[in-house]
């Protein structure tokens, strides 16, 4: 139990240490991660996983159970002090010295095991809250920006207009206008259907309601990005729960070629034999119907040994297996990690690059139309100069999204358990 109780409370100091140390630091994204970590039945699934392991310790750690045998003699067979009843049998067999302690150690080490897995599987989740929440930012700036823009085609089209009724431009600047509106209403409708399917998936990856409301914020913090790729360059993954698990395997499998051996050493029974005795009643011997009683001692004799020195073999190998499995996972977490690394700088840059286009492009438009107005430009210009300022504002907010998600991913990579569980 005292084990058990270190373990909610490590992992509820890792849930806090998450919220204070995490780069996303708005409130609305804190109460996502808290109600998919309580609520998402993966995670509680493999918590309960861990839990079920545990009380593998205890089922290890225990005496085999006694044997009582009770004989009853259907002919009584006679003895000098008379004749035998009944005979009572009690037999407690004890494994060799260190049998139980080792498996009990084997098996609170693969209930480690289990909880690195159920941390892995709690900030995958976080993982994949965040990408989705990434996701519905995106879809959600998208809209309002096609919103503003449709606004803008509006006043684009009274100007059209305008230069008609003066006889200074042909109709079919306005027809051209009524073209981009109606491609910009249905595009909005079409993004309105898609965030309501990416907030439906997102609710089900908290276990809520199809219909539960999803609040979005207006924009996500990418202030510590530097910080991240500034603390992952000594980052060797050791500690990553992914790697963590496969240690505690290998751990447990190298422990279990103790258990092993002391499984092809005798076990020891110690016992005791009672029987009852009848009185004679044809004599009266000294000691007459005086119960037996016997010690008894009983040693097993292993001598089969193909099953012991295989088992010691198996247990060698899933070990090497796991020394293997566990340097291709740090493999997986480098490479992630590298790309990770160049989405979130190639991100960071693409931002800064639509930031002076968006500008650039702003300026150009004011003075296309403009000259328009003054009838200098080609409504066809303004129009497409328009266009380049939506598609420069929409690539911002990818690359915004897709820098968040980075970050994420490096969070997730760089995640170590800093609570100690083996004391």
């Amino acid at each position: 139990m005292k084990r058990q109780s270190k373990y909610i409370i490590n992992g509820l100091f890792l849930v806090c240490l998450l919220f204070a140390g995490g780069e996303i630091k708005a409130q609305q994204i804190e109460d996502y991660l808290r109600l998919g970590a309580e609520n998402n039945p993966e995670v509680k699934a493999a918590y309960a996983n861990f839990e079920a392991a545990l009380q593998k310790a205890p089922q290890m750690s225990s005496l085999p159970d006694p044997t009582l045998t009770i004989s009853a003699f259907g002919q009584m067979m006679e003895t000098r002090l008379g004749p035998q009843e009944a005979r009572f049998s009690l037999m407690q067999m004890f494994p060799w010295f260190g049998k139980l302690e080792a498996e009990k150690n084997t098996a609170l080490l693969m209930a480690d095991a289990k909880f690195q897995n159920y941390l892995l599987s709690r900030q995958k989740l976080f993982l994949d809250i965040k990408t989705a929440y990434a996701e519905m930012y995106s879809v959600s700036e998208e809209i309002k920006l096609r919103e503003k823009n449709l606004e803008i085609l509006d006043s684009y089209r009274k100007l059209a207009l305008n230069r008609f009724e003066a006889g200074s431009a042909p109709m079919v600047n306005v027809v051209k206008v009524d073209i981009k509106r109606e491609e910009a209403i249905t595009g909005i409708e079409l993004m309105k259907e898609e965030l309501e399917t990416l907030k439906r998936q997102f609710n089900f990856l908290l276990n809520r309601t199809a219909d539960a409301e999803v609040i979005i914020q207006n924009d996500l913090e990418l202030d510590a990005t530097q910080a991240l790729l500034t603390s992952a360059e000594n980052a060797n993954f050791q500690d990553h729960p992914d790697v963590e698990m496969l240690e505690k395997e290998k751990q447990a499998f190298e422990n279990e070629q103790l258990v092993a051996k002391k499984m092809g050493l005798p076990m020891i029974g110690l016992g005791v034999d009672y029987t009852v005795i009848g009185k004679r009643m044809d004599a009266n011997p000294m000691d007459n119907g005086q119960d037996a009683i016997m010690p008894m001692l009983s040693v097993s004799l292993p001598i089969f040994r193909k099953k012991y020195n295989a088992r010691i073999e198996e247990s060698k190998l899933m070990a090497q297996a796991t020394v293997q499995q566990k340097t291709a996972a740090i493999n997986d977490l480098k490479s992630e990690f590298e790309m990770a690394s160049y989405k979130l700088k190639k991100s960071e840059r693409l931002i800064q690059l639509y930031d002076k286009q968006i500008e650039s492009s702003g300026q150009a438009n004011k003075l296309l139309i403009s000259g328009f107005s003054n009838a200098n430009s080609d409504f066809e210009e303004v129009l497409q100069m328009n266009q380049d300022v939506l598609m420069f504002q929409t690539e911002k907010i990818a690359a915004m999204a897709e820098a968040y998600k980075a970050a994420a991913k490096l969070q997730f990579l760089l995640f170590k358990n800093t609570s100690d569980e083996n004391e």
